[in-house]
């Protein structure tokens, strides 16, 4: 068992990585319907809570099948911090987690996520003003550093348990990085060997199969992983990883069925907390995901993301499964369960 304050895990738990413009409350259903641990809104702007912005105060909606559940928060001045970890507190949540690996250009460069990098002191002290604003455990969600010459991150995973944070989670690439390139656990296997470190350690980074999370664990010894862009379109991947780390064994891959039914699902789910016309248009950055590896898809792709009803979504749905039914039993697409 790995316990968050007094939140209890599973062990080696798997940790739905918080992800703008995707973690939302649909995606999460689906996510968690499929084997996800922990998860975590998408990361909320400080600012944007203390003006009241609408997209900043929605994002705090969370559902009891949702729990454990994580706000997570990021900002650039430590009293806004401290303030926004009082008002999500009042949503219920489980827990607390401060972005500080946010890399895109209009986080970093106001000064926050993956930016508080380059301020250490600044990013301890705004650490230490959230903690003392909750009741609720506090965690955080960092890079190794902003840069090859800044790899910092074993003095400051230290530093932040130091100020009453209750684990960490680190992806193994720089800001400079960006999402390039291939991530290195390397420090965050350092940090799990560091007799200093008694909160629970996850990796994150290229998680993107049964295989790699089970090396993964066996090599850096990490509590648990978070498992972010392998999730998109494929939420079944935390049931396949469960299900190799304790058998062995390979899951049975979705069907074409069953792709076609968690994508309609996610669509319902956006329907009703979005409404028809947003969550229809949300929802079109999904179907390239959820279809993937289909041959020919392209022109019910173009169908997808131009549909404007609901009924008009349900009816090429059904019509993919249909067509590629037929495909499939003549052999053309024996790939297509």
């Amino acid at each position: 068992m790995v316990k968050i304050g007094p939140i209890e895990l599973p062990d080696f738990p798997l940790l739905l990585a918080p992800m703008e413009d995707v973690s939302d409350p649909p995606f999460r259903a689906v996510c968690k319907a499929n084997g996800a641990d922990l998860m975590y809104t998408e990361f909320i702007s400080s600012e944007g809570l203390i003006r009241d912005a609408a997209k900043s105060v929605q994002k705090l909606d969370i559902f009891e099948y949702e729990r454990p559940i994580g706000i997570q928060l990021f900002g650039s001045d430590i009293e806004t911090m401290r303030s926004c970890g009082e008002i999500a507190s009042r949503a219920n949540p489980d827990l607390i987690d401060i972005n500080y690996g946010c890399p895109v250009k209009n986080v970093a460069c106001r000064g926050a996520g993956a930016a508080l990098l380059q301020d250490i002191p600044k990013m301890v002290a705004m650490t230490k003003a959230v903690v003392e604003s909750t009741h609720l455990p506090v965690t955080v969600k960092t890079r190794l550093g902003w840069d090859d010459t800044t790899k910092n991150i074993l003095d400051v995973a230290e530093r932040l348990q130091d100020v009453g944070i209750q684990a960490l989670t680190v992806h193994g690439r720089t800001r400079v990085q960006m999402y390039k390139g291939s991530a290195d656990w390397t420090l965050i296997g350092r940090i799990k060997e560091n007799p200093r470190i008694t909160i629970p350690i996850f990796g994150n980074g290229d998680i993107d199969s049964p295989e790699k999370a089970l090396e993964y664990k066996n090599r850096y010894g990490v509590d648990g992983i978070m498992i972010g862009r392998a999730s998109i379109g494929h939420p079944w991947v935390f049931n396949e990883i469960k299900h190799f780390l304790k058998t062995g064994e390979h899951l049975p891959g979705p069907t074409l069925a069953d792709r076609v039914a968690v994508c309609r699902q996610h669509l319902d789910f956006s329907i009703r907390w979005k409404g028809e016309k947003l969550g229809i248009f949300e929802m079109r950055r999904h179907y390239t995901n959820y279809f993937k590896g289909l041959e020919n898809f392209k022109p019910y792709r173009q169908r997808l993301v131009t549909a404007d009803t609901y009924a008009e979504l349900l009816e090429i749905m059904a019509e993919i499964v249909d067509i590629y039914a037929v495909e499939a039993l003549a052999g053309n697409l024996a790939h297509v369960r």
